[in-house]
């Protein structure tokens, strides 16, 4: 199993803005563990947690992101405009043990 965090340092005022964006896309995802904000530590950084059975498994499911489906036409119209929510962002993968 994999775990991955999507990191996001935003711009001061939109950390909860940007993790509610999150929470709202994202549900019904099952890969999707917890979308967390920062309580101490570099200020303004939202977390969006995932798990998957491997790498391969996580890659497969970007596939879904390419398709031209209604769901995700509603998904990138929902998600309008949040690049500029922050600064800068990154990417970390566990695997477990």
């Amino acid at each position: 199993m994999i775990i991955v965090h999507d990191i996001f340092i935003c711009k001061p005022g939109n950390a909860s803005k940007l993790a509610k964006i999150f929470k709202e896309v994202m549900t019904g995802n099952s890969e999707l563990v917890n979308i967390m904000t920062d309580m101490a530590g570099q200020y303004n950084k939202v977390v969006m947690v995932s798990q998957y059975e491997s790498l391969s498994a996580y890659e497969q499911s970007w596939e879904k992101y390419k398709e031209d489906s209604e769901e995700m036409k509603k998904m990138k119209e929902a998600m309008a405009g949040y690049h500029d929510m922050y600064l800068t962002g990154s990417r970390e993968i566990y695997q477990v043990w």
